[in-house]
């Protein structure tokens, strides 16, 4: 069974600097950044022995989006987007890439994007979480979205490694604050915005797609409904939440490797919205594969998870 994976970071260390261990256990990051910086021995011995026919790219957080400087932010986005459509060129069946935006400057962004699809070949855009505690449902990041829906490619809505704000509620437990929930809860609180923003109202053609299992969006689809119309009926989306999250919105498996969320997920949204995912290098290429080559599903929705749907979406 062809299996292609969707998150799956980079970095290039000399435009980005990897934080390492400033923010990991003892030991991790040396690893880790050793395997994000390598785009071809490491991750490729990796796949093969696993059985990962491809790869879909995108560049590690911090990414652009923490670079306070617009002009350097625009700048670095074209060297980290040509340093990918090279590495895809030299492998173009084992590696495809979603490009980096400089938020920053709307202007270009937008050219950014349709230089980042249209000439150099890359699929989607990855924006992790936030722009300088700017959320994507604001009005200045419209034009973006017309051009996303113009393109027809996704935008995958990554954690930031750096939150927007510190939630009181984690401290003295830092654990809390990253994979293990608050990124969780901020992505998906930012798509959440996408929707009552009107952003899928205005471009009914975007996508977004989520990692982690959708951030558990799909798990909530009863409650979030259920409140919908104690919203402003002058302001709230034409829809439930719900059919944005079954239109507009996709999920991936990235580092939720549990048969039960899984068969959870494609009951709330269906199993055409589900994309496999590793989240390599920060989770295990082996676990990930045997999780999915042992998910109690038909062949043909297995097959829809593990690369069709991927291949429609992302036009590989």
């Amino acid at each position: 069974m062809k299996v292609i994976a969707v998150e799956e970071a980079f970095s290039v260390p000399e435009l980005i600097p990897w934080p390492g261990e400033a923010w990991m256990p003892p030991g991790w990051g040396e690893e880790w950044g050793r395997r994000l910086a390598d785009l071809t021995e490491l991750r490729l011995a990796d796949m093969d022995e696993h059985g990962v026919d491809m790869q879909v790219l995108s560049l590690t957080s911090p990414g652009v989006e923490a670079i306070e400087n617009p002009s350097e932010a625009v700048t670095t986005a074209r060297r980290v987007n040509d340093h990918l459509a090279d590495v895809v060129a030299a492998h173009p069946t084992r590696f495809a890439g979603f490009a980096t935006l400089p938020f920053q400057d709307l202007k270009a962004a937008v050219a950014e994007l349709r230089r980042a699809v249209e000439q150099l070949g890359l699929k989607g855009v990855l924006h992790n979480d936030h722009v300088h505690g700017h959320y994507l449902d604001e009005p200045q990041f419209r034009p973006v979205w017309a051009e996303l829906e113009r393109l027809g490619v996704t935008l995958y809505l990554h954690p930031a490694l750096f939150p927007a704000d510190q939630w009181r509620v984690f401290q003295g437990h830092p654990v809390l604050s990253g994979p293990s929930w608050g990124w969780t809860a901020q992505v998906g609180a930012h798509a959440l915005r996408l929707i009552y923003g009107g952003v899928f109202d205005e471009f009914p053609g975007a996508s977004v797609t989520l990692g982690h299992m959708g951030e558990l969006l799909p798990f909530q689809l009863a409650r979030l409904d259920s409140r919908y119309h104690q919203a402003d009926p002058k302001s709230r989306p034409r829809h439930l939440p719900s059919h944005y999250l079954r239109h507009n919105l996709y999920a991936t498996t990235s580092g939720v490797f549990s048969h039960a969320a899984l068969l959870g997920a494609v009951q709330a949204i269906g199993a055409d919205r589900l994309l496999f995912a590793v989240d390599y290098p920060y989770e295990s290429t082996a676990e990930a594969v045997e999780f999915l080559r042992t998910a109690p599903f038909s062949r043909a929705d297995l097959k829809r998870i593990a690369h069709r749907n991927a291949a429609h979406l992302l036009n590989l």
